[in-house]
């Protein structure tokens, strides 16, 4: 038989049981002070931060503030980007401490329409890039209004701007809004990287050789200067001229290129240097093409043909006819009427697919190119890994030259049986250890005579090689008050903005890339979406189940504890 216990001496019991229970949480809580944990319990480690990223933070000294625009009242995926941006930021904060910092602000919060108006005029001339959406309003209609998904990030006296929509047309905006999320991380990263007051890497744009001028890389040059010192240079046959940048760039030569200057490249590379090669196969007049008048398709002589196959890539002068193709205008009216013009496809400018299999490419809209050639890979070497970055729809031919062309040619419909050849390459990434191209060469003639060291294999290193150099080329209008540069990939006709300028800036990152922030780009987040169809079908029974569950739940439970308890406390 239990001995009997008095009902203060339970009391006390209790009392003692409940002090012990309060210490311990308290001193828990107070250890927890000490202790960083966090566990992220998802697949895809969302919540996790990449090893780059917090050598990034824990190296400020001093403090980043983030003035993030997505803020007020938001449609629903908006919502969910700012609610997965605050919590990268609090992330952000952990390792970074007191050196992260960051508000949400509604750039449409202001009472006074003017002064609102004022204050997005501001953004936009900052570069903050506004997506229009629509909205209902209590009468029913539709309304626009403007959303500013970007933030400015300031470190150091220093600012810069970070568009976080990544808006490709061919996706559904719940799609857009994921790939954005998606890219949230290397994004800031990238910017804040890029802020910091150490000297930035330089980066050469090759002339001399009849490449694209300041004005036609004028708008992927003033993307790049936020992140390296850009300069143009001309080679002048001086070996060890390129050693101080750490990419090339050779971007369209339409002339050919002396072998003094190719030697010059060629040891540039042997010793670990990195160069993007914006090559056309074929030259083509567009400038006679946009008069109406015939245009001769002939090779390109740029030599280096022998460089870039030791290399282990060859552009072949053939010209790529695409379906999937971008538009130009055509004057439809007949003789003696004013000119009517009507965008119609032209094969000859191909949209071109973006693998999101890789860190250049991934989630990149369409690239825009014009008389774009295929590129084979050659060689066995093992030393070199060769991908392919850029390629072809599904239905595609190619053209030999010498070829003539004319806008007329639009007037004949292309035959899908026409176009059977499919994914050609236009873009090839090469990586690993190269030999030279000027191996067993006599050299006492080359550096303007003097003696230099002749390297036979390079250092392990990273190239590109581009097809058509239309892909960094940008469009200037000359006007009388000077020369206007259009945006590098939008096009006026169908006022679209293709992936050109991500898809460039992501190479020469890709080339320059010693901390691989570049592999932030290959972080995938599933899209766990809901079946539509099977919401709809099934809405009123899960509504019924989701409503009277929970709460039958609770009954069984306050049941279940009324019987427990009676039987406990029942004499």
């Amino acid at each position: 038989m239990l001995p009997y216990m008095s009902v203060s001496s339970t009391r006390n019991r209790s009392l003692t049981e409940l002090a012990i229970g309060i210490v311990a949480i308290a001193l828990l809580a107070y250890i927890s002070t000490f202790v960083n944990f966090r566990l992220d319990l998802t697949s895809e480690k969302r919540y996790t931060l990449d090893r780059s990223t917090k050598e990034v933070l824990s190296d400020l000294d001093d403090v980043v503030y983030i003035r993030v625009y997505l803020d007020g009242n938001l449609p629903m995926g908006f919502r969910r980007m700012r609610r997965e941006l605050k919590e990268l930021l609090d992330e952000f904060r952990v390792h970074g401490g007191r050196m992260i910092e960051y508000e949400f602000i509604d750039p449409l919060g202001s009472v006074d329409k003017a002064e609102r108006d004022a204050f997005v005029r501001d953004l936009y001339d900052m570069g903050l890039e506004p997506t229009n959406i629509q909205e209902r309003d209590p009468r029913g209609g539709t309304t626009q209004r403007a959303v500013f998904p970007g933030a400015i990030v300031s470190y150091k006296g220093k600012e810069q701007v970070v568009n976080l929509l990544r808006n490709n047309p061919a996706l559904s905006g719940e799609e857009n809004i994921n790939i954005s999320v998606q890219g949230f991380e290397y994004s800031l990263v990238s910017t804040i990287l890029s802020l910091k007051p150490n000297e930035l890497p330089k980066l050469a744009f090759v002339h001399g050789h009849g490449q694209l001028d300041e004005l036609e890389t004028g708008d992927i040059a003033q993307e790049l200067v936020k992140q390296f010192e850009v300069h143009r240079v001309v080679l002048g046959g001086e070996v060890g001229g390129l050693n101080p940048y750490s990419v090339v760039v050779v971007a369209g030569p339409t002339e050919r290129i002396p072998e003094a200057d190719k030697l010059v490249l060629d040891q540039y590379i042997m010793g670990g240097g990195n160069v993007l090669w914006i090559v056309d196969g074929v030259k083509v007049s567009v400038d006679s093409l946009s008069q109406g008048a015939t245009t001769l398709a002939f090779p390109n002589d740029h030599n280096l043909d022998d460089m870039l196959f030791r290399y282990g890539a060859r552009i072949n002068p053939t010209l790529i006819q695409d379906m999937q193709s971008a538009v130009i205008p055509v004057n439809v009216s007949l003789e003696g009427q004013d000119s009517r013009f009507v965008p119609a496809p032209w094969v000859y400018y191909p949209l071109i697919n973006a693998p999101g299999t890789h860190p250049i490419t991934r989630n990149l809209n369409l690239i825009s190119s014009k008389f774009v050639s295929p590129i084979d890979t050659v060689g066995m070497d093992s030393n070199i890994d060769k991908q392919i970055l850029l390629k072809t729809s599904p239905y595609s031919r190619t053209l030999n030259v010498p070829l003539f062309i004319n806008l007329r040619q639009i007037e004949r419909s292309p035959l899908e049986s026409e176009f059977n050849l499919s994914n050609l390459p236009v873009a090839v990434l090469l990586e690993g250890v190269f030999p030279s191209a000027f191996t067993n060469r006599p050299l006492s003639s080359y550096n303007n005579g003097r003696p230099f060291s002749f390297h036979e294999q390079s250092m392990p290193t990273k190239m590109v090689v581009i097809s058509d150099a239309e892909i960094i080329r940008n469009e200037v209008s000359r006007r009388p008050d000077g020369a206007y540069v259009t945006p590098l990939g939008y096009d006026r006709y169908s006022r679209q903005t293709y992936g050109n300028k991500e898809f460039i800036v992501n190479v020469i990152n890709y080339l320059n890339d010693d901390r691989g922030l570049m592999n932030l780009r290959t972080r995938e987040f599933k899209l766990r979406l809901l079946d539509k169809s099977k919401v709809l079908e099934n809405r009123v029974r899960w509504q019924v189940v989701n409503l009277t569950l929970p709460s039958l739940a609770l009954l069984i439970f306050i049941g279940v504890w009324l019987l427990i308890r009676k039987k406990r406390y029942t004499k």
